[in-house]
């Protein structure tokens, strides 16, 4: 199944989501110990069974508990969130939203930050991305 990381996600998916990709797997007490003012744990395994039907978790048994994963790994899932992003808010834009990053306030880049940011660029232009 194809699956658009987090665009079809409540904001408490989101929040299971990222305690799962973080962890690369999780129990119900798991995410439940990482997931600000958790509902109750019937309530949280309730959210992980949604997160299945939706296509974004899997469970595997481990001994009486499911360990819970994610269908799509972590790098794919940036890299499909990034996209949906960048044509959601900058109109596809690459460059608007580095500029955008660059405005935010407390945003406070150092200057290692940043020397490294223009070897990425300098890197992309040599490989005429």
């Amino acid at each position: 199944m194809a699956v658009s990381p987090h665009v079809d996600l409540s904001r408490r998916e989101r929040q299971i989501m990222d305690v799962i990709y973080a962890r690369g797997s999780a129990t119900v007490r798991e995410v439940m110990d990482r997931i600000p003012d958790p509902p109750s744990y019937s309530a949280v395994r309730a959210m992980l069974r949604v997160l299945e039907e939706k296509g974004h978790l899997k469970h595997e048994q481990d001994g009486p508990r499911y360990m819970y994963l994610p269908v799509v790994p972590r790098e794919k899932a940036r890299d499909s969130a990034m996209k949906q992003m960048l044509r959601t808010f900058f109109d596809g834009s690459a460059e608007r939203a580095v500029a955008a990053l660059l405005d935010m306030p407390g945003s406070g880049l150092s200057r290692d930050e940043l020397d490294r940011l223009a070897k990425l660029i300098e890197q992309a232009r040599k490989e005429g991305r």
